[in-house]
């Protein structure tokens, strides 16, 4: 297998912390399902042997461009929320031990200013696609939503309280001329803006189109759902979060599936199988990882074994 080095794409956060929570063997069968830069897929690659093999996903292109299939390893394109399927596939449904998911955004997304994600430079085209080559762009979303639906967004996913104000300078900045640039969604919504809190909220907003582009707290409801049939009981869950929405999402996930009784699973089978906590509260970067990676600030790391 062949991976381009991961700092110079992604460095991966919390490495060894989600390795250990992996509890992995030679012989096991992983799934990376945010290949990303391949930091923490080469990792486990690291540790596999015989008959061990790892399965990694990743829907941009431009992740692909940095994986090569080796005698333990398969890459597959698409996007996590259809991991079940895949797994099917390939034979895996229930015999999985461990699965690993790194949600957000990488490094390199944030730092190819030409996608999108950024609002560092004005003049790059506002897209936000995860995989670039089919679904809305954030131009689609700002230029077609209705104002209702765009104040809704940004309230939900960007915790904007002044999300109406901020749909209704984009409707009519848009009534002029088509919103294309990141300059021009930041000079229509940069009356709403606080000067003191220019840099903060302007990342809400643009968090909030990108999840709404990329679906992203839908498939990761659909990913954490498909995990139960493709682990294998004692099966270990890992994710990492980079923000509230995300990590709520996981923590009520786990949590409600704990409290399923033993008599509810018996009625309804592995669907709602049950799970143990391994951490009762996140894994956070250290100090020193934090200084060294200033974006693993708002790292939580979370880890359930499958009942």
């Amino acid at each position: 297998m062949s991976i381009v080095r991961a700092e110079d794409y992604h460095v991966p956060v919390l490495l060894e912390e989600c390795l250990e929570g992996m509890c992995l063997t030679e012989q096991g069968i992983y799934v990376d399902v945010t290949f990303g830069g391949g930091g923490h897929s080469r990792a486990i690659l690291s540790h596999l042997r015989g008959e061990g093999h790892l399965y990694s996903f990743d829907q941009d292109p431009d992740a692909a461009l940095r994986a090569e299939e080796g005698e333990h390893f398969t890459f597959i394109a698409s996007n996590f929320r259809y991991l079940d399927r895949f797994m099917d596939y390939y034979g895996c449904l229930g015999r999985v031990d461990a699965i690993l998911a790194d949600l957000g955004v990488s490094s390199h997304h944030f730092d190819d200013l030409e996608r999108g994600f950024s609002f560092r430079a004005e003049s790059p085209l506002l897209d936000m696609r995860m995989n670039n080559r089919e679904g809305r762009s954030a131009r689609d979303i700002l230029n077609e939503y209705e104002e209702a639906a765009l104040a809704d967004i940004l309230y939900r996913y960007g915790e904007l309280k002044q999300s109406r104000r901020l749909a209704q300078l984009i409707v009519q900045a848009r009534s002029l001329r088509p919103l294309s640039t990141v300059g021009d969604l930041i000079s229509a919504v940069r009356p709403a803006v606080r000067p003191d809190q220019e840099k903060k909220q302007l990342s809400c907003i643009f968090q909030a189109l990108r999840i709404e582009v990329n679906e992203e707290l839908t498939a990761l409801e659909e990913f954490l759902e498909a995990s139960r049939r493709v682990l294998r009981p004692g099966g270990r869950l890992v994710v990492m979060t980079y923000h509230s929405l995300e990590d709520r999402i996981v923590k009520n996930f786990l949590r409600s599936a704990e409290e399923t009784s033993p008599s509810e699973a018996q009625i309804y089978g592995a669907g709602r199988a049950s799970w143990r906590l391994v951490t009762r509260r996140p894994i956070t970067p250290s100090p020193e990882e934090q200084a060294t990676n200033p974006r693993s600030r708002s790292a939580k790391l979370r880890i359930a074994e499958l009942l």
